[in-house]
């Protein structure tokens, strides 16, 4: 049987809170309501799908990720989008980092199996969003003034077992 896998990096719970808020005010007022099942985090590697048999492999290869950076901070500075009439989504925008990229290519390394770009977000809004009213949201939350910031020290493993749930993490060892 194939499970689903993915590993990111989660804000602390106050941050997924706060997220949180705004993804009610879009389930609320824009009709969308599925961002609320995910918390807030930065995909690292999108969601992958393996027999479950394998799932030992995965954590072999989860653990030989080079962590060796010292812990970071990322800002999240506003908003941003990407709006596809088919599939817009609506994130929380961290600003540039290059600790992060750094992470990501060094998952990258052990999980590149397929191709995917790293645009990093914590997503608002998206799968349930008409594109209509996505445009409705999008005129509200660009202007709209949210910064905040986390320490990074560890990055997670994650299976779908009907949720997202950690099944691993790695904490960041740089001297």
């Amino acid at each position: 049987m194939k499970k689903m896998y993915f590993i990111a990096i989660y804000p602390p719970q106050s941050i997924i809170e706060e997220i949180n808020g705004f993804k009610k005010d879009l389930a609320i007022n824009f009709a969308n309501s599925k961002a609320l099942k995910n918390e807030a985090h930065i995909t690292l590697c999108p969601p992958f799908d393996r027999e479950a048999e394998l799932e030992n492999d995965i954590h072999e290869a989860f653990q030989k990720i080079n962590t060796d950076l010292l812990p970071f901070e990322v800002i999240l500075n506003g908003f941003g989008s990407f709006p596809n009439p088919k599939n817009p989504v609506l994130f929380v925008q961290p600003e540039e980092n290059e600790n992060l990229r750094q992470l990501q290519l060094n998952v990258k390394e052990k999980f590149n199996f397929r191709k995917y770009s790293f645009n990093p977000h914590l997503t608002v809004g998206y799968r349930d969003l008409t594109y209509e009213n996505f445009i409705k949201a999008w005129g509200i939350y660009q202007n709209k003034s949210y910064k905040t910031k986390f320490l990074v020290d560890k990055i997670l493993l994650l299976r779908h077992d009907g949720k997202w749930i950690p099944i691993a993490e790695k904490m960041l060892t740089g001297k």
